[in-house]
C-alpha cells in the first residue's frame, strides 16, 4: 500500500545510509567534494538506472520533469 512515498524513495529506503556513510568515511569519499556528496551522487546514479538514462542530457530532462518534487 502506498504510504505517501514515491517508488524511488521506497527503493532508496533499502540502502542503509549508516553503512553507506561508514564506507564513505573509511575510503574518504567526500574528500574535497564541492558540489555533491557521495550520497547525492549515489541517489542520482540509482535514479538514472531506474529511468534508463544513458547520457547527462537524459538525466537533466528527467530531473526537470519532476522539478516540483526536488528538495534543492
Amino acid at each position: 500500500m502506498n504510504s505517501g512515498h514515491t517508488v524511488f524513495a521506497q527503493l532508496m529506503g533499502f540502502i542503509p545510509k549508516y553503512e553507506f556513510d561508514k564506507s564513505v568515511d573509511k575510503y574518504k569519499g567526500n574528500y574535497k567534494a564541492r558540489e555533491f556528496s557521495c550520497w547525492e551522487q549515489n541517489v542520482v546514479m540509482c535514479f538514472t538506472q531506474l529511468t534508463y538514462c544513458a547520457i547527462l542530457r537524459d538525466i537533466e530532462a528527467c530531473l526537470k520533469a519532476v522539478s516540483s518534487k526536488l528538495y534543492h
